[in-house]
């Protein structure tokens, strides 16, 4: 198939390498022209503007940083949707919101177009793997139809029902991981203040009721001192408080959700916008005085 692709970042750029190794043709374009060098290297073919990227194309796939980008190049703007084809279908990965999502839906429909949100999990490694996990919203004959394409970089599809809810699924799965990384850091620096080791914290933690896929999978990085630099700390927030925004219009208990918001808030406010996924456990261990690590340097 021909695939369009707007937005070629940490995750487009290696999208792009494996649509192209999939072996279908693909036409990327990015607002930073510095971004061509990606896309050249990856065999595909440089646009000058998205609706060079999207004209032709039997699939376009967008990638932008955020809501705020989404909602500037699709509802403040026609550039993309006009210039989609009556025969293809335009999939969203961002990490957006459910309100967004349904508002995309209905500036789609306006213009016949056929949308699904499918935000990814796994981040940059499993997108340079194939091994990405896709949250659909839409109709699944829509789906159906591009699934060639998508298995190109996707392990798993999962489609969880109207526009939106692909949205909303990634954000909840990104709540729960930020959630369990906090409470995680708090329990780890209590035990260490108290002599424990962090990294025998961990071995305990493994199988126990207070495992995570954070202990399982991402507590060694913390351990290194690694906070996840693949994505930024305002980012972090910015889909934080989207799920506290979404609660509040849905009427449901949000308590812990905020208290999660607040303390990257808090990071955001102390760090500034750095690159950091764990940039709030960076901020615990500053309250504590303390670093994590598994080697037992505290320095």
């Amino acid at each position: 198939m021909r695939v369009g692709v707007v937005g070629v970042g940490r995750m487009g750029a290696p999208m792009v390498a494996r649509l192209v190794g999939a072996g279908h043709e693909v036409v990327a374009t990015d607002i930073r022209s510095e971004r061509r060098e990606a896309v050249d290297g990856a065999g595909a073919r440089w646009a000058a503007d998205p609706s060079e990227a999207v004209a032709g194309s039997d699939v376009v796939l967008t990638v932008l940083p955020g809501n705020p980008e989404l909602q500037e190049f699709v509802l403040d703007s026609d550039q993309l949707l006009s210039a989609v084809h009556d025969e293809a279908v335009w999939v969203d990965l961002t990490s957006a919101s459910f309100e967004l999502g349904q508002e995309c839906a209905r500036r789609a429909r306006t213009r016949d177009v056929a949308y699904l949100d499918a935000p990814c999990g796994g981040g940059v490694p499993a997108m340079r793997d194939g091994t990405v996990t896709l949250y659909v919203g839409g109709e699944v004959d829509v789906l159906e139809r591009t699934v060639p394409v998508l298995r190109s970089f996707a392990g798993t599809i999962h489609h969880l029902g109207d526009h939106g809810t692909g949205y909303l699924t990634k954000l909840l799965v990104n709540l729960l991981w930020f959630g369990q990384a906090a409470l995680t850091t708090e329990a780890l620096l209590l035990a260490q203040r108290h002599g424990g080791s962090p990294q025998r914290m961990r071995d305990v933690l493994l199988g126990s009721a207070g495992d995570s896929a954070f202990v399982t999978r991402h507590l060694p990085a913390l351990l290194e001192g690694d906070y996840l630099s693949d994505f930024s700390l305002d980012r972090c927030v910015e889909e934080l408080a989207a799920i506290e925004h979404s609660a509040d219009r849905a009427g449901t208990p949000h308590s812990l959700t905020s208290a999660v918001t607040d303390l990257h808030r808090a990071a955001l406010h102390h760090f500034g916008a750095v690159d950091g996924e764990l940039m709030a456990s960076a901020w615990l261990e500053e309250q504590a005085g303390s670093r994590l690590r598994g080697d037992e340097d505290q320095s």
